[in-house]
């Protein structure tokens, strides 16, 4: 039996490593903050899913001790600051607006 990957502590685990773009060395590229939510009015579970049905991978960053309260509480009062890679991040700004690439006026 196989010892389970324990990466649940890093920045980018498993799944979203994979799909998060590289560069030409094969590093992942930095993440840029696109924006920080609230999680009172679910503002970040809106935000990450129109980012994943767009192809957009995020990962998410707790302010201060905002992880330690969205551990406890299951929601941080400081909010969330979500990240996107810095080569998608004028993309998911045309997305958080409401623009898309792709709509015809």
């Amino acid at each position: 039996m196989s010892e389970p990957k324990l990466e649940w502590g890093r920045d980018l685990p498993g799944e979203l490593l994979e799909k998060w773009p590289k560069d030409e060395s094969g590093e992942p590229v930095p993440g840029a903050r696109l924006t920080r939510c609230t999680q009172l009015d679910m503002g970040d579970a809106i935000l990450t899913g129109v980012l994943d049905s767009c192809g957009i991978p995020y990962y998410r960053r707790y302010p201060h001790y905002g992880g330690f309260g969205n551990l406890i509480l299951g929601m941080s009062a400081e909010g969330v600051d979500i990240y996107v890679p810095e080569t998608m991040l004028e993309e998911a700004k045309n997305i958080l607006e409401g623009e898309s690439q792709d709509e015809e006026l």
